[in-house]
C-alpha cells in the first residue's frame, strides 16, 4: 500500500525534503500588482521573488485557494494515480478556503477515481482524507514532516489520522513579523485579532518588534524587543532551550521570508543548530514560501517545534 502525503503552498519545508520524501504540493495563486503567479514552492522562483522586492510597500498582494474544479482535477492526474492511501493537510482553515474546496474535491474524487485508475493500471480502492493542519508556514511544515514519520511506520490509516489530529494540538509556534502594521492589515481580512492596534502602533512608531507564540495559528504577544535581530535571537535561545529539554518528534522548523544570505546571517542560528545537532533533531530550515511571505509579510520568520505545554518566556 503506498501512502501519499499532500500539502498546500502556505506549508514551509526545505525543497530539498520534500522532494526526498515524494511530497505533493498543492499550489496556491498569488496575484501581486494584478500580476498571477502559482506558487509551487520552486526555489528557483522563490528566490528570485525575493530578490525582486515584489511584497516591499506600495506592492498590492493576495492569495486565492485553487477552486474545487482545479483541486479535483489535480488529484484525478497526480495522486489517484500514483497512491492507494492519500492525507492532504491544509493550512488552517481560518486562514484560508483551501481546507474547503480540497474536501469538496475529495468528495467528487472518490466518486469518481476508478476509471482513471484503471487507465494508469493500478490495481484496488483508493482512499483519501482531508485534515485541516491548524497551524501555519513553519508550523504546517513540522506536521508534514511528523506525518512523513508516522507513515514510515506504516501505521493504519485510521491511526494515521488520529496520530496526525492529536499531534497538530502540540505544535507551538513563533512568529516574528517585520512589518507590524502589514500583518495586522492582513491578519483582520482573515478575523485574526491577535495583533492588536497597539501593538501594530508601537512597531512602526518605537521600532519595537514583537514575538508572537502560541499553538498553532493562535498567537499572542510574548515579548517586544527593540529590533528585529534581537527578537530573532530570543526565538533561537527559546528554541535550542526547548530542544535541550526535549520535543516530541525529532525536527524544528523554521522558515524565513530572507534571501539566503540574510537567513545565514541570523543571530543565534548556531547555537539552534548545535542545540539540534547534539540532541538527535533536525533543523529543517527553509526560504518563506511566496504564500507565506504574502500572509505575514516580507522579511518575517516562523518556528515551530512540537513539544508538552510550556510559555515562550520558560526558555528564553
Amino acid at each position: 500500500m503506498r501512502v501519499g502525503l499532500i500539502v498546500d503552498s502556505a506549508c514551509d519545508l526545505p525543497y530539498e525534503f520534500s522532494r526526498r520524501h515524494d511530497l505533493f504540493v498543492l499550489p496556491v495563486t498569488a496575484v501581486i500588482d494584478g500580476q498571477t503567479y502559482i506558487d509551487e514552492h520552486e526555489p528557483v522562483r522563490t528566490q528570485e521573488f525575493y530578490q525582486s522586492g515584489l511584497l516591499l510597500k506600495g506592492h498590492h498582494a493576495e492569495t486565492q485557494a485553487f477552486s474545487a474544479r482545479q483541486i479535483h482535477d489535480l488529484f484525478m492526474e497526480k495522486i489517484v494515480t500514483r497512491f492507494d492511501v492519500a492525507i492532504c493537510e491544509t493550512v488552517t482553515r481560518s486562514r484560508s478556503l483551501i481546507f474547503q474546496n480540497a474536501t469538496e474535491a475529495m468528495n467528487s474524487v472518490m466518486a469518481h477515481y476508478q476509471g482513471a485508475r484503471k487507465v494508469a493500471g493500478r490495481d484496488g480502492k483508493f482512499s483519501m482524507g482531508v485534515v485541516d493542519s491548524r497551524q501555519i508556514f513553519a508550523g504546517q511544515g513540522l506536521l508534514a514532516a511528523h506525518t512523513l514519520r508516522l507513515i514510515g511506520q506504516k501505521l493504519s490509516e485510521n491511526a494515521l489520522r488520529h496520530e496526525v489530529e492529536t499531534f497538530t494540538d502540540k505544535i507551538h509556534t513563533c512568529v516574528i513579523p517585520r512589518d507590524m502594521h502589514y500583518l495586522r492589515q492582513r491578519a483582520r481580512k482573515h478575523g485574526d485579532k491577535s495583533v492588536s492596534a497597539l501593538v501594530a502602533f508601537l512597531g512602526e512608531t518605537l521600532n519595537i518588534t514583537p514575538v508572537i507564540f502560541g499553538l498553532g495559528a493562535e498567537g499572542q504577544p510574548a515579548a517586544r524587543t527593540r529590533s528585529f535581530d534581537a527578537a530573532v535571537e530570543k526565538v533561537m535561545n527559546y528554541a535550542a532551550g526547548r530542544v535541550e529539554a526535549g520535543v516530541l518528534t525529532p525536527y524544528v522548523s523554521l522558515s524565513c521570508g530572507l534571501t539566503w544570505t540574510e537567513i545565514e546571517d541570523l543571530p543565534g542560528l548556531n547555537r539552534l543548530r548545535d542545540a539540534c545537532e547534539q540532541n538527535g533533531v533536525e533543523l529543517l530550515l527553509s526560504q518563506m514560501g511566496i504564500t507565506s511571505s504574502i500572509h505575514v509579510g516580507p522579511g518575517s520568520l516562523c518556528l515551530a517545534l512540537a513539544a508538552e505545554p510550556h510559555q515562550f518566556s520558560d526558555f528564553r
